[in-house]
């Protein structure tokens, strides 16, 4: 906790010298104030404003330039902007929700919230893909989550729910599901009147089961995907929230729990498919487990019976 209040203390005087080149353009009075680290830090940030509006000029130029070579060679690149215009939440005939809680801001430093930000933004774009989108929303929006979405302009137009409130004071409690993999509660189909809750918290294991806890104390009832009924994997079974989020749309839209895992779940998980979904990761290795034992009996039995002909 202590390394985190410090990086972010670190963080906001970088931003205060930036803030002061870009207004005033003075910088001689704040440098003698300010740490290598910090100015090294506040100098990348500079760069990073000022090359903003040219990156964004050189992206929406790619992006012409793959949407003519696509035209030009009848490559289809998915709906068309008209039509996701039309594709909004509003007008789905999903009425899932999914809500991303942001109230684990102070559990991360900066580098780590701009990773969760970057997760939210892919949520986004899958959300907006979809012919029949979630009801997407995120919660607690008024930290530093929130100063990180801001620098990506015009994100208060987008069609997500932006919540200040926590998600405990915005929906009904009794259909609220928190997901975590330690639950003890496999979900093996979604239910469309609940509010299915995902943790915004990217903390590379350094909290573990802090979701399943909050839930617990909270009486809020917790659920996990069914991971280990359909999927061998030697990884941790922890995701990230965009793939939570991406397996919950699959399945929205119609593909079977094994189909969306294996669609979505990178490579570096080595997930396997469980040929009969009956059986579960735990169960098919005490069957492993009494396969070795049956062949240590034969052995054994071989060897007995080679000393007797003897």
């Amino acid at each position: 906790m202590e390394n985190i209040e410090n990086n972010n203390r670190l963080d906001e005087k970088a931003m205060d010298y930036v803030e002061n080149i870009v207004d005033n353009n003075k910088v001689s009075h704040v440098e003698t104030n300010l740490s290598k680290r910090q100015l090294k830090r506040a100098k990348k940030t500079e760069k990073w404003l000022e090359r903003k509006c040219e990156k964004r000029k050189l992206e929406r130029a790619k992006a012409r330039e793959k949407r003519a070579f696509a035209r030009a060679n009848n490559i289809n690149l998915g709906p068309s902007r008209k039509a996701l215009k039309r594709s909004t939440m509003a007008e789905s005939s999903c009425k899932l929700t999914v809500t991303i809680d942001l109230s684990f801001d102070n559990l991360m430093i900066d580098k780590d919230i701009a990773k969760l930000i970057k997760q939210i933004l892919r949520c986004y774009a899958l959300n907006r893909r979809a012919i029949a989108p979630l009801q997407f929303s995120l919660t607690s929006f008024n930290g530093k989550s929130k100063q990180e979405m801001e620098k990506h302009n015009g994100y208060e137009h987008w069609d997500v729910k932006f919540e200040c409130d926590s998600y405990k004071s915005i929906y009904p409690k009794d259909k609220i599901v928190y997901l975590t993999s330690e639950s003890e509660n496999v979900i093996d189909r979604l239910d469309h009147s609940c509010i299915y809750v995902i943790g915004g918290l990217v903390d590379h294991n350094s909290h573990k089961g802090l979701c399943h806890q909050l839930a617990t104390e909270s009486g809020i009832k917790h659920g996990r995907l069914p991971l280990d009924k359909f999927l061998l994997m030697k990884a941790r079974k922890v995701l990230t929230v965009d793939h939570v989020f991406e397996i919950l749309l699959r399945v929205t839209e119609g593909k079977t729990w094994q189909e969306a895992f294996l669609q979505v779940l990178p490579e570096r998980k080595q997930a396997q498919p469980i040929v009969s979904p009956t059986k579960t990761t735990e169960e098919y290795n005490q069957t492993d487990d009494i396969e070795i034992e049956q062949n240590c009996d034969k052995d054994m039995c071989n060897i007995e019976n080679v000393f007797k002909q003897d």
